[in-house]
């Protein structure tokens, strides 16, 4: 398997829906074929590029705005990029789409149930208390994605090969990856 350009895979979903882990499983089978790929991941980015940011929507706008910039350039370049990222505004997904070419959405869409179970920090019961605002999907909208390239379920971890083919099929079918 081998790409001739580059391209994004922009993961977004709520905290805990799976975005991390589905793009790390990703990650390692694209360097198992031997492609150029890097992974970008919102909490790993917070602790370099965006670390004088905060949470506040300005400071997550710009989050994802820097970011994009970075995605744009890897793929620009001939590497495949995978990004990690809350990213719950429709307009900011909207503006990445524009700027970047081969720009590909996968929406990890699973219940905030589910995201809450799997929260081991207690970042939503935090929230739902009033200890962290502007927390996405409790004290902040998260905008679904209206026409996402691909829309998965990150509910069941049993599935991750299937969703992660699934994936992959998509990329072949689109000439992304031949």
């Amino acid at each position: 398997m081998e790409t001739n350009k580059g391209f994004v895979v922009w993961f977004t979903g709520l905290s805990g829906a799976g975005k991390t882990t589905l793009a790390m499983k990703l990650y390692e089978k694209f360097i198992a074929y031997g492609l150029k790929v890097e992974i970008l991941d919102g909490d790993t980015v917070r602790e370099d590029l965006t670390k004088d940011l905060g949470y506040s929507k300005e400071d997550r706008d710009e989050n994802i705005r820097r970011v994009g910039y970075v995605a744009k350039l890897l793929s620009k370049n001939g590497i495949i990029t995978i990004a990690s990222f809350i990213s719950p505004y429709k307009k900011h997904r909207l503006e990445l789409r524009k700027e970047i070419n081969n720009f590909i959405e996968v929406y990890v869409d699973t219940p905030i149930e589910i995201c809450e179970k799997r929260d081991i920090k207690g970042m939503y019961s935090k929230a739902k208390q009033g200890k962290i605002k502007n927390f996405t999907g409790v004290s902040d909208p998260y905008e679904e994605p209206e026409n996402p390239e691909i829309k998965i379920s990150g509910a069941h971890y049993e599935e991750i090969e299937y969703l992660i083919n699934k994936i992959i099929e998509y990329l072949l079918e689109k000439k992304y990856l031949i």
